[in-house]
């Protein structure tokens, strides 16, 4: 089942289960992807990762608005943001830690190694490209490149 799919079910399971906060936070999200799908010269399928990258903008997105809330006395707003970017985050994939991706760049960077190349700085690309394939979306993609700069230089 894709993210996108998962999604539209779980628009059924709220509302059954009469949780308006869920139901008007995931419907609108599928709006959002929907958009974005129809936007442009030719619509297009939003795959899981292109979907994965939209909802953690939404999420950053409700919790910048509840800190606005919140700094301008809103405290009601404020938490209702704060609902709904957490309902958002339950269908990002769980956060890696740090020590967990330094062990995969550290994985990296030895296979590449084991190919015979010689890296330097200038091998960042080379690094960058199979840590980011398993990273995507579950840590910060700057940390990650301050990694890979820390462990070349």
């Amino acid at each position: 089942m894709t993210l996108k799919e998962r999604l539209k079910a779980d628009v059924v399971d709220h509302m059954k289960a009469g949780n308006k906060t869920a139901l008007t936070t995931v419907r609108n999200v599928l709006g959002e992807i929907t958009t974005r799908e129809k936007s442009g010269k030719t619509p297009v399928e939003l795959d899981d990762a292109q979907v994965t990258s939209l909802l953690q903008k939404e999420a950053a997105k409700r919790r910048d608005t509840a800190r606005i809330y919140t700094e301008a006395g809103e405290n009601d707003r404020a938490a209702a943001e704060v609902a709904e970017a957490e309902i958002i985050e339950a269908y990002l994939p769980k956060a890696l830690t740090r020590e967990e991706v330094e062990a995969i760049v550290d994985d990296a960077i030895q296979a590449l190694k084991a190919d015979g190349q010689e890296l330097s700085m200038r091998s960042i690309g080379a690094v960058m490209k199979p840590v980011t394939a398993k990273v995507a979306g579950r840590f910060d993609g700057k940390t990650v490149s301050e990694i890979v700069r820390g462990r070349l230089a």
